[in-house]
C-alpha cells in the first residue's frame, strides 16, 4: 500500500506546475495534500478511481486539506473533538477496517510566535485525538506539521533556535506524540540521514543550496512497525515550496 503526503501551497498553482504528472506517475493508493488554499467548486480534477474529501477553510484562499483515495473508507469526519479548531480546514479522517488515516495540516506558530500559544493548545488536543483514535485501531497520521523535531532536520539549528517550527514548545510537543505511541517513519528507516528537508523557503535561493527544514511527516502507530516497509522524500519534485513525502506499509 503507498501512501503519498504533500503540502501543494495552493492546488490550482500546483496543478499548473506539474501535480497531475506526479500524480499519476506515483500511483498511490492514498494522496494527501494541505494548504489547498480554494473553496468548493474552484478547481476540476480528473482523477479517475479516486474517491475524493475535502476539507475547507472559512477563510477564502487559506489552508484547507483533502484526500484522493483508491478505497472507499467506512467513516469520513473532519477536525477533532473540540469544534474550536474547525474553522481553518485542517483535518480529514477516514476510517478503514483495519485503521484510521489523518490527514493534518498544523497551524503554524508564524512570525514573532504570535501563535505560539494557539499551536501549543492544538498540540495537545490533536495528541488527545490521536490516542483516542489509536485506542480503537491503528492510525496512520501524514501532513505539514510544521516542525523540525531534532536539529538534523533542518540545516540551520542554532539560527533557528527560537524561530517557528523549532523552538522548544513545538519540538516538546512533537516529542510528547512520539512518546505516546507514535513512529516518526522517516527516522525509523533513516535514523542519522542528513541534509534530507521536505521544505525551501522561496527566498535566498533556499531549494538551490538545499538550506530547508524537514516539517512534513508520515506517522504511524508502534502496531504497525512490522508492516513499514519504507519511507521517502520526494526532494526531485517541484511544484511548490515543499516537496511530496511518502510512505509504503506492507
Amino acid at each position: 500500500m503507498k501512501l503519498v503526503s504533500w503540502n501543494v501551497n495552493g492546488l490550482r498553482a500546483c496543478v499548473k506546475k506539474g501535480f497531475l504528472d506526479f500524480f499519476k506517475d506515483i500511483d498511490a493508493d492514498f494522496f494527501s495534500v494541505q494548504e489547498i488554499k480554494l473553496q468548493e467548486g474552484q478547481i476540476a480534477l480528473d482523477l479517475d478511481g479516486y474517491y475524493d474529501y475535502w476539507h475547507y477553510a472559512d477563510k477564502k484562499g487559506y489552508s484547507g486539506t483533502a484526500i484522493f483515495t483508491k478505497h472507499k473508507p467506512i467513516s469520513v469526519s473532519y477536525g477533532m473533538h473540540k469544534d474550536e479548531h474547525l474553522g481553518e480546514g485542517r483535518i480529514i479522517n477516514l476510517e478503514y477496517n483495519d485503521f484510521y488515516l489523518v490527514n493534518v495540516y498544523t497551524p503554524n506558530s508564524q512570525r514573532g510566535l504570535t501563535r505560539l500559544e494557539y499551536r501549543v493548545e492544538w498540540e495537545d488536543d490533536f495528541r488527545e485525538h490521536l490516542i483516542n483514535l489509536n485506542s480503537k485501531k491503528p492510525v496512520i497520521v501524514c501532513g505539514d506539521l510544521n516542525v523540525a523535531h531534532q536539529e538534523i532536520d533542518l540545516k540551520n539549528p542554532s539560527a533557528n533556535r527560537k524561530n517557528a517550527g523549532f523552538t522548544d514548545e513545538e519540538r516538546e510537543k512533537f516529542g510528547m506524540l512520539l512518546d505516546a505511541g507514535f513512529i516518526d517513519t522517516f527516522r525509523f528507516f533513516y535514523p542519522e540521514k542528513e541534509e534530507i528537508y521536505s521544505w525551501w523557503s522561496y527566498m535566498r535561493k533556499s531549494r538551490e543550496r538545499n538550506s530547508g527544514w524537514r516539517i512534513d511527516y508520515f506517522l504511524t502507530s508502534q502496531d504497525l512497525e512490522d508492516k513499514l516497509g519504507d519511507a521517502n522524500i520526494h526532494t526531485e519534485i517541484y511544484g511548490s515550496d515543499h516537496c511530496p513525502v511518502s510512505l509504503i506499509i506492507k
